[in-house]
């Protein structure tokens, strides 16, 4: 991938190893200037060993990255000023809200949020969206890892998804949901019967379903949403399976994940073991 022209976040084949695990695997990403560039992915996907790698923490095995075209690896003082690094152990100082700890990291030209609002309540949480907004607004460019499916789908402008070190999918939140289909019948049963249930939906909808066998779940993606949902609640009458619950929505990109990774998404990287221990890191330097 050569130089992108206007792009602040720049990575090229960037990979990661620790001993016989490979935490990344030649991932490429460019993020415009002023935008929210979502980076998602399920537990041990690399999420967080990327973010440490352009927040000039950890060096790559391979490939380069660059913040606002400096290389991250040879000039590391001066992409240091550049961003400005929160996390959800990023508290300056454990009494001021989450909102006053992000204020803290001024306005730096990159703001890089690994997983920000995990343990906010709902209230604090939208006060630190719209704070975000307001930097983005103001031409900040922020790189937002997260588990929290809404906040990409509130905040992100662009989003990948990574998986087992290597980006699966990407596009807008509406891109990426458009895969499944229009619509999405949900049916979850008691889990002895989640077999059957399996076997008898097979001819439902226009997609394959996904199973989330810890939840006793079938997602089906549908194209004719009404009558879909009806030859389903019959089918599974004449099967003599009275589901725990069953219902038509929208597809969300929690739905995303399990379609492409067959898990949900999570948290911190394993795969890193500088991660696996909860610490409380100081944002890095950013002009005011």
């Amino acid at each position: 991938m050569g130089r992108v022209r206007g792009a602040m976040i720049e990575v090229e084949g960037v990979s990661k190893s620790f001993g016989a695990t490979r935490a990344l695997a030649g991932v490429d990403m460019s993020v415009p200037a002023g935008t929210v560039q979502g980076l998602l992915g399920p537990n041990g996907a690399g999420k967080t060993t990327l973010v440490r790698i352009l927040a000039t923490l950890l060096a790559p095995d391979t490939g380069r990255a660059r913040i606002s075209g400096v290389d991250v690896q040879k000039d590391p003082n001066t992409v240091r000023g550049l961003i400005g690094l929160a996390g959800q152990y990023a508290a300056v100082d454990e009494t001021l809200t989450g909102r006053e700890n992000l204020v803290m990291v001024g306005r730096p030209r990159v703001l890089i949020l690994d997983e920000p609002t995990t343990g906010l309540d709902p209230r604090t949480r939208l006060d630190m969206w719209a704070f975000i907004r307001d930097l983005v607004a103001g031409g900040t460019t922020v790189l937002l890892t997260t588990q929290y499916l809404e906040e990409a789908d509130q905040l992100a402008d662009h989003s990948i998804v990574i998986d087992r070190g290597q980006v699966i999918a990407s596009g807008t939140s509406a891109e990426l949901k458009a895969r499944l289909g229009s619509d999405l019948i949900a049916v979850q049963v008691r889990a002895a019967e989640l077999d059957r249930a399996t076997a008898a939906l097979a001819g439902i909808g226009c997609g394959a379903p996904v199973i989330d066998q810890a939840r006793a779940q079938l997602t089906i993606p549908v194209c004719d949403p009404v009558p879909d949902l009806m030859a389903a609640l019959r089918t599974l009458d004449a099967a003599g399976i009275v589901p725990v619950d069953l219902g038509l929505r929208r597809p969300s990109l929690d739905d995303v994940f399990l379609s492409l990774t067959g898990r949900a998404a999570g948290g911190d990287d394993p795969a890193d073991p500088l991660t696996t221990t909860p610490r409380t890191p100081q944002p890095s330097r950013s002009p005011a």
